[in-house]
């Protein structure tokens, strides 16, 4: 009896009948992964507990970094002070002003898709070296903000990267302005906000304000949520603007915690010291994020769940 004739196996046919070919086409992912994310990780938390200034071997000294960290190093407590005050302060305007401007985009009209983009440009440019720099030279002493002060009649001899009490904000303007990726998450949530319960609203006599908080604020709570979680990790990682407008000045009032670790890392090559304090912000991350997470059951509704 004659056997049947097969078809020859080809190595495309082997890879895709053993599973190996999903393996090779996420290889390149995996060892990404563990070069670039893994190793590194666990590197730093080991140099965390040494003294290492890249020339030398690593020389293990304990808890000692984190004891200077606590209770030696002055601009430690000045820049994490600095760097809270910013997320506290620039995370709510800049959540409040993309709700704003989403719930105006809402709106469709002819040049709703033109508004959009220009709105969402800043996100694009806004963390860039060009603009942190443009950004410099408007708020200068004799910069283009306040030459618009002194056109329309007000005082316009503030300088407002170079005074204690005006330079912070100045950057967190700079943050509030890249509002633009909040803002389209929030303009895709609003335009998921079945009509039904508007006309109903307005059935029963509510108006806009009341339609607001009673239907659109509520249903937006998931979204509201997310991009909290979102802007508060952003925020406590802030570098480029103190670094690239400031440097820190004046008088350590812009010095954000990334730039003091900037400082004592790689210019001072405190790798270890650098370390720790990079392992620390990623414990506050990790409590502010837990704790969002622990309160988002008392303020964010799920329609699906009925709360």
């Amino acid at each position: 009896m004659q056997k049947a004739n097969r078809a020859p196996r080809t190595l495309g046919s082997v890879l895709n009948r053993s599973g190996v070919a999903g393996y090779v086409f996420i290889l390149p992912f995996i060892i990404g992964l563990i070069v670039f994310t893994v190793v590194p990780f666990f590197t730093s938390l080991y140099l965390a507990f040494t003294e290492y200034n890249v020339l030398s071997p690593a020389k293990w000294i304990g808890l000692d970094n984190f004891r200077r960290m606590f209770f030696e190093d002055r601009l430690f407590w000045t820049s994490f002070k600095v760097t809270f005050k910013f997320a506290m302060i620039q995370v709510p305007i800049k959540l409040a002003v993309s709700l704003g401007v989403a719930l105006l985009l809402a709106r469709t009209t002819r040049l709703t898709g033109l508004y959009r983009a220009v709105f969402y440009i800043p996100s694009l440019m806004g963390g860039s070296v060009a603009i942190a720099l443009l950004w410099k030279q408007i708020f200068a002493y004799n910069g283009v903000f306040n030459q618009i002060l002194g056109a329309i009649g007000l005082p316009s001899g503030t300088r407002w990267l170079g005074d204690p009490r005006t330079a912070l904000g100045t950057l967190i303007s700079l943050g509030v302005w890249q509002f633009g990726s909040s803002m389209l998450i929030f303009l895709a949530a609003i335009k998921n906000i079945p009509e039904s319960y508007h006309e109903a609203a307005i059935v029963d006599g509510a108006g806009p304000v009341k339609r607001f908080f009673s239907i659109t604020l509520p249903m937006l709570t998931p979204i509201l949520f997310f991009n909290l979680v979102n802007q508060v990790i952003g925020a406590f990682q802030a570098f480029n603007s103190s670094y690239l407008i400031t440097g820190g000045a004046p008088l350590n009032t812009t010095l954000y915690y990334g730039v003091h670790l900037y400082n004592r890392a790689f210019k001072h090559y405190e790798m270890g010291y650098g370390s720790a304090m990079a392992w620390f912000m990623l414990l506050i991350i990790a409590f502010f994020t837990a704790l969002i997470f622990r309160s988002s059951s008392a303020w964010v509704y799920y329609e699906s769940e009925g709360r």
